[in-house]
């Protein structure tokens, strides 16, 4: 049991340079007392790779996510969405890579990660206020912000930037949620992760079935089944349909492949917050594509309240349940088609008549 620190009534009277190491050893022992896998500290300042995040949302590559143009300025520097605050203390949170492969992304299987990160973070801050005995202005940020996480997790010395995107870290692969909580105080910085430890590796591009990794860490999101299965709101383009498989919310793909995840990804523990929810459990494409497009409002927002699946809401669930369904269904399928035809979403409606026309097709050349 890790024993959590009690407060340190011992920093009254230190100077400030002595407060900032001991305030730096307390954030981190809270962090791992708290559940974090791993903590670094980095200082506040102009985020590196913000110029290449608008060159990439410039070149289009970001598809429909207009949302993600917008505080471009404070986005330039990590000091500008908090004003005053000067050091963050940097977290990851593993959510498991052993579990098998599905039709949901392991990342969504359980809880919302904004909500378990969000909570751990306030209590760090809470924990920290108490050992500075005083006030300390400070925000978590978990994907909530004009904040570049991974940029921060970088200087950190969490991990180096992967080929698929992902931060990469050398003891627990990429299966992890960042967060970093801004703070007013003075801390001790660790050192960047330097370097590159995917060497000549090219698994993630390889294996992606839609060819979204154009180039070694440049994603094209149009491209991205985790992009067409959640975030994009109009058709999932024909072309990219087959490509999609059995996948209904996310894809683990390139990140199933990375040596670093086939030898460190762990398992997740029974009690994790992000442990499968009875609905998605260990369902197989087709039993869980039966029951979303069988699914009434009432029933999803029941079903996900409180999972990051409910980003995608009723409609697009049942249009990705079609796709898939189309991918890896049979004639037995072709009734729950059927009755997708009279969904009340013309979206819906229009994959479904595409699954359906899919299954026929595959039927006929068998």
């Amino acid at each position: 049991m890790i024993a959590v620190p009690t407060p340190s009534t011992a920093l009254i009277g230190m100077t400030p340079d002595t407060m900032a190491v001991e305030l730096s050893r307390l954030a981190k022992a809270h962090a791992f007392a708290l559940g974090f896998d791993l903590v670094g500290i980095t200082a506040l300042g102009p985020a590196e790779t913000a110029a290449a995040f608008e060159e990439w949302i410039d070149a289009g590559l970001s598809g429909t996510m207009s949302y993600l143009e917008r505080g471009a300025t404070k986005r330039r520097d990590t000091r500008l969405p908090l004003p005053g605050t000067t050091h963050a203390v940097v977290v990851a949170l593993d959510y498991g890579g052993r579990e098998p492969s599905g039709p949901v992304a392991r990342y969504a299987r359980g809880d919302d990660y904004h909500d378990v990160m969000e909570e751990k973070l306030r209590a760090l801050h809470a924990r920290l206020e108490r050992d500075a005995c005083r006030t300390i202005a400070g925000k978590p940020y978990v994907d909530t912000g004009p904040i570049l996480e991974r940029d921060l997790a970088r200087r950190a010395g969490l991990g180096w930037f992967g080929k698929n995107t992902n931060l990469l870290n050398p003891r627990l692969g990429s299966f992890f949620f960042i967060g970093a909580l801004v703070l007013d105080v003075a801390l001790v910085p660790d050192a960047p992760f330097e370097g590159d430890r995917c060497g000549t590796c090219t698994r993630c591009i390889d294996a992606c079935p839609t060819d979204a990794i154009i180039a070694p860490r440049r994603l094209d999101a149009n491209r991205c089944i985790s992009y067409l299965t959640i975030e994009l709101k109009g058709d999932i383009p024909a072309e990219l349909r087959e490509e999609i498989g059995d996948l209904v919310y996310g894809c683990d793909i390139c990140q199933e492949v990375c040596p670093w995840n086939v030898k460190f990804a762990r398992e997740l523990p029974g009690d994790s917050p992000f442990a499968p929810r009875p609905f998605v459990g260990d369902k197989d494409a087709r039993t869980l594509a039966h029951e979303l497009l069988g699914m009434t409002q009432a029933e999803f927002s029941a079903a996900f309240k409180g999972s990051p699946i409910k980003r995608a809401k009723l409609r697009g669930l049942k249009r990705n349940a079609a796709v898939a369904m189309g991918n890896v269904g049979t004639a037995e399928d072709a009734d729950v088609l059927t009755r997708a035809l009279a969904d009340p979403e013309p979206r819906v409606r229009e994959h479904a008549a595409w699954a359906l026309a899919r299954i026929a097709r595959c039927a006929t050349t068998d």
